[in-house]
This record gives structure tokens, C-alpha cells and sequence, in this order.
């Protein structure tokens, strides 16, 4: 198979050419094409041979027909449902909710077609072929992505981007895209009001080439493949459509910052009223079927990861007792949702009576806002520093899954002292249940600032989507491994 990465890094960020980044997209667009067919056509043969050997007489009758029906038909889903298109491809949970759409469609579509052919073959194509196909297809993209990542990181497989807005949001975004380089962006050009000065001008290591009347002008130039454009007053709804009119025949994709406010994914829906393009913001859900379909998740989740995990939780109860003396857990009231209290299990990890000892290092405190943490905190043992680096400690917390009072995913629990000096904007994070991991847990834990781990548990309560927790939960293996943030 033809590698989907570039052997070369693409030209330095002073206005880059499209050209390269183009091949790359286009070549790991055919990477996911051909590892979906690969892996759709090895899942539906090795389904076929195995039950159609029992029959080798009507091989061709009832299993060959069904077995090149049902790939034609996923491969169909995917086309039309764009789970190919560059855009969406390596980042974010698009991708794999257009996956599972795709999937779930021609589920649907098969058993509609077994029904009106009255085949008794039917029902192991979709509950057999259809999930290993999706089981299948969802590890292979996952590992090109993580291969398409770690280019990313190295300076490769980046869409270049002219930036155009107001200095302050243009430098916010360069900011962003240096931090998270594995979304794909490297901003190489900005266009500001006022433009370049005599001898040139840097905005944070950027070139800024014209002003905003002439983004056009350079993206024909120059070929950028992203136009990013942030909040300015110069841009006018005549302006931004005059833009978007004259990037047309171009290959730049056209995005436009929110200014309102910090919302994003399922929430967000364009309509046309009157004939005039509205933005419409619909509201969270705090209840309803989706709620109920992830409250059963996280209880028969929270029941299988402790039957599989309950070996290594009564190994670590032995390592805490002959580590050091007191109990195996470590119990704590922490705040969960609509405010009401709760006792959090833990491994525990530091010396007996340790709450006691923790005014006396109140000076050397390193966590943010309201958080107490120590990077080497004296009272941690040595069992404890390992459970801690790898979050073992917190296993326990699947009881608390269990019975109901934290969800698997969720805003992080806060002790009781902490949710009482809350403002009317951070108690947002009560309206749904703590989690066991979360956007916080993915991001760096205790590395991150308190404002920016209120941004994320806010996030998450504002654009809650299954989606977004199987990509959390998925994440969350990875930062576990790494230890990213742990102390």
C-alpha cells in the first residue's frame, strides 16, 4: 500500500503553495478508501467461507450473492453518506459518527432487503458482518490517524492557512493551531486591517501579506488551502459573501470563527428563514432518550470493566496494605450533579491521616485555582506514585458508576469547598454527573490552568454528544498510558 504521508516537509510558513498539501489529502483520502474496501471485503469472505462451507452446494446461491450484496451496500453507505471526504478525515468525531451513520444505514437498508426476499441468511449479515466490519474498519482509521498525528507533529500533512481578522483573535487562533498540531492547521499568512508595514510586518512569527480586502487576491496567489477568517468589524455579511463568491473554483475551504459564543458540534444547525442564513443554537440536553441511553452505558460499562479489571484491584489492595499502614480505599465527599453530595471511592495513595497534614503545605500548593496538588507531595507512598501516574487509583470510582452517582465520562468532581466558591457560570458543571474521566483527563489534567479546565468541563456539558464520550473513553486509554498531567 502507497504510504498516505509526504517524504518531505512542504515549504516554510511564508506562504506555502496548496500544492503539496493537496497530494497528501488526496493521497490518504485513497489510503481510507482502500483500507475500508480491504477491510469490509476480509470481514464479509471470511464470514462467507466459514458459514457457507456448511453448504457447500448453495455456496454460490446463498452466500456469494449476500456476502457481494453486503459490501457493495456498505461501500455505498459510505459514499453517500461523505465518510470519505477530506475535511473529515483525521480529526475529530466526524469522522467516525459519518462511520457509524454509514454502517447503521445499511443495517437497515439489509434487513429491509431480507424481509422483502424472505432470506433466513439474513440476520447474520447484520448481526455478525455488520458489526465486525465496523469493529474492523474503526481500528483501521484509528491507526492511520495516529500515523497521520505523528506526521503532524513533525511539521507534515498540514493545511496551510491564511488567517484574516482583527490581530488579537488571528494571534488567539496561530496560538491554537501551534498547541494542537495534530487538527492539521498551520496558519502561514495572516491579513489584517492595516495590513503590512514598509519593510514587512510579524504577527507572532507570521507573515502578515495585505489586508482583508485582498485575502482573494493572495489565495489565488499563493494557494492556501484553508481561509480562516476571525472576528473584525470590517467583516460585514456583503464582505464575507463576496469573499466566499470570489474563492469559488478555488480548492480553499472557507471557515468562519464564531463570535457569539463557544458552541460547537451537534447544537449548531443552518436554516434558511426568509430567505436569510440563520445560525441556530438549540439547547442542551440534560434529559430525554440520549441521556437514558448513556446511563445505560455507564452502568453496564462500569459492570464489565470491573469483572475484567477485578484481578488488578485486588492485587493493588495487597500493594497499599504492605506498603504502609491504613485501609485499601480512600473515601471523600465530592459534589455531583445538581449539587447533591456524594462519598467517591478511591485506591488509597498517601499516609494515614494525610488530610491533617495538608494545611502544613498549604504554601507549597502548585494546583490551579481552588485545587490543591503537589508535583512531589511528601505524603504520597511509593505504591501511591505509581497508582497516581497511571490513575489505577481511581478504578474504585467504577462503584460509583455503578450505583449511580458519577457518570464514565463527565466534568470532574469538585470537593464541596471547591463547588461553594462557584459563580453562576461555573456551577453550569453541576447540571450533569461527574465523570470518571472527561475532557480534562485527555488534556493534560493537572498541567492545565483552572480557567482552562472550567472551559473544557463547560464544553462538555454545553455540546454533550455519545459521539464525543466514545471518543473521550477512547483518548482517555491513551493519556492513562502516557501519564500526562499526573501527580
Amino acid at each position: 500500500m502507497v504510504s498516505p504521508f509526504p517524504s518531505t516537509r512542504g515549504r516554510p510558513a511564508n506562504g506555502a503553495v496548496s500544492r503539496p498539501a493537496s497530494d497528501w489529502e488526496q493521497r490518504y483520502r485513497r489510503t481510507v478508501i482502500t483500507s475500508d474496501t480491504v477491510a469490509t471485503a476480509f470481514v464479509v469472505a471470511g464470514i462467507g467461507n466459514f458459514f457457507g462451507a456448511r453448504d457447500a452446494a448453495n455456496w454460490h446461491e446463498k452466500w456469494g450473492i449476500l456476502a457481494f450484496g453486503t459490501e457493495l451496500l456498505v461501500l455505498g453507505s459510505l459514499a453517500v453518506s461523505r465518510a470519505w471526504t477530506p475535511a473529515v478525515l483525521g480529526q475529530g468525531a466526524e469522522e467516525f459518527r459519518r462511520l457509524g451513520r454509514s454502517l447503521f444505514a445499511a443495517t437497515v437498508v439489509l434487513a429491509l432487503g431480507g424481509i422483502a426476499l424472505t432470506s433466513r441468511n439474513i440476520k447474520l449479515w447484520i448481526f455478525v458482518a455488520i458489526p465486525a466490519i465496523a469493529l474492523v474498519t474503526m481500528t483501521a482509521r484509528y491507526l492511520l490517524r495516529l500515523g497521520l498525528h505523528r506526521q503532524r507533529k513533525e511539521g507534515l500533512c498540514l493545511r496551510p492557512v491564511l488567517a484574516a481578522g482583527s490581530p488579537d483573535t488571528v494571534r488567539d487562533l496561530i496560538s491554537r493551531t501551534r498547541k494542537f498540531p495534530h487538527l492539521g492547521w498551520r496558519v502561514d499568512a495572516v491579513c489584517t486591517t492595516d495590513g503590512p508595514g514598509l519593510d514587512g510586518d510579524l504577527l507572532d512569527g507570521v507573515r502578515v501579506v495585505g489586508r482583508l480586502s485582498d485575502v482573494a487576491k493572495h489565495v489565488h496567489g499563493d494557494g492556501y488551502r484553508v481561509v480562516a477568517v476571525t472576528p473584525d468589524p470590517h467583516w460585514s455579511p456583503h464582505r464575507l459573501q463576496r469573499l466566499a463568491w470570489n474563492l469559488e473554483g478555488t480548492d480553499t475551504e472557507m471557515v468562519v470563527a464564531p463570535v457569539l459564543m463557544e458552541v460547537a458540534g451537534p447544537r449548531l444547525h443552518i436554516d434558511a428563514v426568509l430567505g436569510i442564513p440563520l445560525l441556530r443554537v438549540s439547547m442542551p440536553t440534560f434529559t430525554g432518550g440520549r441521556r437514558a441511553v448513556k446511563e445505560v452505558v455507564d452502568r453496564l460499562g462500569a459492570a464489565v470493566l470491573l469483572v475484567l479489571f477485578a484481578p488488578l484491584m485486588v492485587f493493588v489492595g495487597l500493594l497499599v496494605l504492605m506498603d504502609s499502614r491504613g485501609g485499601v480505599f480512600y473515601r471523600q465527599r465530592r459534589v455531583g450533579k445538581d449539587g447533591g453530595e456524594f462519598t467517591i471511592l478511591k485506591f488509597r495513595t498517601m499516609v494515614a491521616d494525610a488530610d491533617r497534614a495538608r494545611a502544613q503545605l498549604a504554601d507549597l500548593n502548585e494546583g490551579a485555582g481552588p485545587l490543591f496538588k503537589l508535583r512531589r507531595d511528601p505524603r504520597v507512598t511509593r505504591v501511591g506514585g505509581v497508582l497516581r501516574r497511571y490513575s489505577i487509583d481511581e478504578l474504585p470510582q467504577l462503584f460509583n458508576v455503578l450505583t449511580g452517582s458519577m457518570s464514565l465520562v463527565g466534568p470532574r468532581p469538585p470537593l464541596p469547598e471547591e463547588s461553594a466558591a462557584y459563580g453562576p457560570d461555573i456551577r453550569r458543571r453541576l447540571l450533569v454527573k461527574p465523570g470518571l474521566t472527561g475532557l480534562w483527563q485527555i488534556s493534560g489534567r493537572s498541567d492545565l490552568s483552572w480557567e482552562e479546565a472550567v472551559r473544557l468541563d463547560l464544553r462538555y456539558v454545553e455540546d454533550w454528544s455519545l459521539a464525543l464520550d466514545t471518543v473521550i473513553l477512547w483518548k482517555t486509554l491513551r493519556a492513562v498510558l502516557y501519564g500526562q498531567g499526573a501527580y
